[in-house]
């Protein structure tokens, strides 16, 4: 079977709706449904590829409806529905993405606004498409470069396992790491508000 993901995507304001999971047999084509909103029904509209909806590759858009044998894109703006089609599909056919319209910035985050609890760690993922040194730092403080390092006593590491993307795990969390950071890449940067509280605990009455 030849799975394909299709997800929620959220661009700029608009959301383009449709299924989150498929299962297909292999060699067999499917049609897939994207609903979205009306202010971007004269907008181009795309299927792309990619783990990251962020860092996809373009394989469909609506402006050019049969660039290939293997995809086909059609757009219904009465409806605000465009179905993409996939031909002789295989398992290499995952993380697709219905997006509208492509204007991703070269540096960003999920979310500017980040909640955690004492003690414990937060992850942002910072996505980026131009070059240069990857840094963490915060407002009005240092800054992290490399793989690891420390924040006001709170411990800070930068990973980069996937293309495109480096992880900031920060470690130790307290009171006093709440406040304004944000991701360097070159010359860019991308502000993240931090907030750290009590993690609530829950009680068990018996009655």
């Amino acid at each position: 079977l030849a799975a394909g993901v299709h997800s929620v995507t959220t661009v700029s304001k608009v959301i383009v709706t449709t299924v989150s999971k498929v299962s297909v047999k292999a060699g067999d084509s499917i049609t897939i449904p994207c609903l979205y909103g009306s202010q971007y029904t004269n907008h181009v509209k795309y299927l792309c590829k990619g783990y990251y909806w962020k860092l996809c590759l373009v394989e469909a858009q609506t402006n050019q409806p049969r660039s290939s044998r293997k995809f086909s894109i059609c757009d219904d703006k009465k409806q605000r529905i465009f179905t993409v089609t996939i031909q002789n599909l295989t398992n290499t056919d995952t993380y697709y993405w219905c997006k509208a319209p492509l204007n991703t910035p070269s540096l960003s985050v999920d979310h500017q606004e980040i909640t955690g609890f004492i003690g414990e760690s937060i992850n942002i993922s910072c996505y980026y498409r131009n070059s240069g040194e990857s840094e963490w730092c915060r407002l009005g403080m240092n800054c992290v470069t490399g793989s690891s390092g420390s924040i006001d006593g709170t411990s800070v590491t930068i990973s980069a396992t996937v293309p495109n993307v480096f992880t900031v795990t920060m470690s130790g969390l307290k009171t006093e790491s709440s406040g304004w950071y944000y991701c360097v890449k070159g010359e860019l940067q991308m502000p993240v508000h931090v907030t750290v509280t009590e993690k609530p605990t829950t009680s068990k009455y018996s009655k």
